[in-house]
């Protein structure tokens, strides 16, 4: 074998080990969920400034979403929601509390992970609705259809 096509092979050889080192790093933050889920003091957590999450309680309008109209029994609302969440394409519910709800989204071909909270608040009248990307900057709206279609699922239920 020449010199040069050594060095080709060996090169290609040590892109395809950075790249595969890359992806499996990339796969771990995509696989691990953020440390800030739940609901403290009646509140998801924020959205961060980025266009990859959408809340019902962001104050950003870009972000904004509407919460979902609640009345009824707490634990039939949650059956119904996880009923719902589980019909939808690649998400499973991972955590149901009795007023919270964590489903994990997973995207089709790139398998990336967006995180979908729901908060019961009966006083209010409301499901309190968050969705977020786990990295990247934009989600070009996925996480907004995400929470249409819920709602649409959520008031054909009713």
């Amino acid at each position: 074998m020449s010199s040069r096509v050594r060095k080709i092979v060996l090169g290609t050889a040590l892109a395809v080990l950075v790249l595969a080192a890359g992806v499996l790093g990339h796969r771990r933050l995509v696989m691990e969920p953020p440390t800030d889920l739940g609901f403290r003091d009646g509140s998801l957590a924020a959205c961060p400034p980025t266009p990859n999450c959408v809340s019902s309680q962001a104050t950003d309008e870009r972000q904004r979403v509407e919460p979902l109209a609640f009345d009824g029994d707490v634990a039939a609302a949650v059956a119904r929601l996880e009923e719902i969440l589980e019909a939808m394409p690649r998400t499973r519910v991972v955590d149901a509390a009795d007023t919270y709800l964590h489903a994990e989204a997973t995207s089709l071909v790139w398998r990336y992970v967006d995180d979908l909270e729901l908060l019961i608040v009966p006083a209010e009248g409301r499901i309190h609705v968050r969705s977020a990307s786990r990295t990247g900057y934009s989600d070009l709206g996925v996480n907004r259809r995400r929470v249409r279609r819920l709602a649409a699922a959520w008031d054909a239920s009713r």
